[in-house]
């Protein structure tokens, strides 16, 4: 049950498109004067190191996050690169924001936010990183505890579902939880990110979700395998209740990742070119 650690893979690409859209989300909700509520189902520890050995053993955030700053891969005035920026300039290069940090970046004082986490291990760094008077961290199931939490009193919210999809079974419980979520709290913005894999487990829960009576945006990339090296052909969003305003932001974020993606890939394979030719 808790084998999973996002540390071997913060900053990856998967990372990278579903925290540039969170980004955009969230500064979206803050555009009014009212408060908003920030929930995840799966926080994680809130900050990671890409130079650690578990991040170094799967090398993922090499041909991620680290590819897209030094090569300025976003633009400087995207939530997403401020954010990073921010972490860096405080933490070190080496340090990346899990999607917790990203969100309380971009919101405000008045802003609550309410973190879930029940890896023993993670949640402990959780409590150290995201310590401050408006983050509100259970040690708890993140769907019961998202469910029993909604919808809170501040309803103009956002609730981020991430989970590790260790197992095909999650798929059906995303679904079931969303479901419930959207039934218990109507006008709430839902994010559920999922993998494009081979296996297409993804398939069900996309075609179950696009069921739901209410707004429904589905946001897919495609990944150069050349950058990934293993079974994730993908990184896939539903978006309910878009925000005002955000889609535009949304299809500029799409737009940037995909050009620099195949950008990327094609430096990757010259770089993979040059290395061969050294050694052979």
């Amino acid at each position: 049950m808790f084998s999973y650690q996002h540390v071997y893979h913060a900053g990856s690409l998967a990372d990278i498109h579903k925290h540039a859209f969170l980004a955009v989300l969230v500064e979206s909700m803050t555009q009014k004067d009212r408060p908003v509520s920030y929930l995840e189902t799966h926080s994680g520890r809130g900050q990671y190191d890409v130079s650690s050995p578990e991040s170094l053993k799967t090398g993922e955030a090499k041909n991620g996050i680290l590819r897209l700053v030094s090569e300025q891969g976003m633009p400087k005035d995207h939530p997403y690169w401020r954010a990073v920026g921010a972490h860096q300039e405080t933490f070190g290069g080496a340090s990346y924001p899990g999607s917790p940090w990203i969100a309380r970046s971009l919101l405000r004082a008045q802003d609550q936010l309410y973190l879930m986490e029940c890896h023993p291990q993670e949640i402990l760094h959780l409590k150290k990183n995201m310590n401050k008077p408006n983050v509100h961290i259970h040690e708890r199931d993140g769907y019961e505890g998202v469910l029993a939490l909604s919808p809170p009193e501040a309803r103009r919210g956002l609730v981020f579902i991430d989970p590790t999809y260790e197992n095909k079974h999650e798929y059906e419980q995303v679904v079931a939880f969303t479901k419930a979520l959207h039934d218990k709290w109507k006008e709430a913005v839902i994010c559920v990110w999922y993998p494009l894999l081979k296996a297409g487990h993804q398939e069900k829960l996309a075609n179950a979700l696009s069921q739901l009576q209410t707004q429904v945006s589905v946001w897919e990339i495609l990944f150069p395998q050349n950058l990934v090296g293993y079974g994730l052909l993908g990184s896939g969003l539903f978006i309910l209740n878009m925000p005002y305003g955000a889609e535009d932001a949304l299809q500029k974020t799409d737009a940037l990742l995909v050009a620099w993606m195949k950008k990327t890939a094609a430096i990757a394979a010259e770089e993979r070119v040059k290395m061969d030719e050294f050694f052979f």
